[in-house]
């Protein structure tokens, strides 16, 4: 049974949009491995720009300097 776990940041992804991640995760396990779709779980996990931390910035900071 694959697990896929997604992160990223919390900034405005559409229900739609995380709908077209899920199936296209799934679909990229049943094509490539070969795995069944009905045992294919995808989560994904929003994470606040204030919690992800790049070259030791936050990216709340890093997109106001932008």
């Amino acid at each position: 049974m694959p697990f896929v776990h997604v992160r990223i940041t919390k900034d405005g992804v559409t229900a739609e949009q995380k709908e077209k991640v899920i199936k296209g995760m799934t679909d990229v396990l049943a094509e490539t491995l070969g795995k069944n779709p009905a045992s294919t779980m995808v989560v994904i996990e929003e994470v606040e720009t204030d919690n992800w931390g790049i070259a030791g910035e936050s990216v709340t900071n890093r997109r106001k300097a932008q």
